[in-house]
């Protein structure tokens, strides 16, 4: 709907509850708007196919990004990766995201970067994912897109929509060839205290209720 897809080359996960650390992940191969429910899969933490019987597959690199933070961010319930232009574009700018609008200053209250390494397919890269995003629940991927994690589908949902955001007005703002005006570090510092009163306390779920409202309709 909102055009993060990049064919059947994205990945989002969701951790299913339990102790087993399952997650599901979408299939490999699928469009997004071919993907329901009971096409979803099933995967361990080594990347094995829980479901008996099931035919889909698993992008290998998105088993090896997914998998990375499920294992070591238990709050991590969510975790969306998009390959947009805007977000591939800010990613591959030095300086990153800058602080230039207010939809900017929620990542950058919690934004980590990782270096690119390639396709995302060796099993030491997992631990250097790990430590570059620490506990921040934004992370650019360098050259590569954008990635957010949430307690919650809601809250992923939610960061990704605002990260996206920022990013294309980034790009607008850097292309209007004029002097561009910097949020002062003064009040990029505050918006963590004023995150939660910006959605009530409530986070994705303030937005989430009207976005199945959308599904819905």
């Amino acid at each position: 709907l909102y055009g993060w897809e990049d064919l059947v080359f994205t990945h989002l996960s969701a951790r299913v509850p339990g102790p087993e650390h399952h997650f599901l992940i979408n299939p490999y191969g699928w469009l997004f708007d071919e993907i329901t429910a009971s096409s979803l899969i099933k995967v361990d933490s080594e990347g094995e196919i829980v479901d008996p019987g099931a035919t889909n597959r698993v992008n290998p690199a998105g088993f090896t990004i997914h998998s990375a933070i499920h294992a070591v961010r238990d709050d991590a319930n969510c975790v969306m990766h998009t390959h947009t232009i805007a977000g591939v574009a800010v990613s591959a700018q030095q300086e990153g995201l800058l602080a230039l609008s207010q939809q900017s200053l929620f990542p950058l209250a919690s934004l980590a970067y990782h270096d690119y390494e390639g396709v995302a397919l060796r099993k030491d890269e997992k631990a250097r994912l790990q430590a570059d995003l620490g506990d921040a629940n934004f992370m650019i991927l360098r050259n590569h897109g954008l990635l957010t994690v949430g307690s919650s589908i809601a809250d992923a949902f939610l960061g990704m929509f605002i990260l996206q955001r920022a990013c294309e007005i980034q790009l607008r703002a850097l292309s209007g060839n004029r002097p561009l005006t910097p949020i002062p570090d003064g009040i990029v510092n505050t918006i963590k205290q004023q995150a939660s009163q910006v959605t009530k306390g409530m986070g994705g779920n303030l937005a989430w209720p009207g976005l199945l409202r959308k599904l819905d309709r």
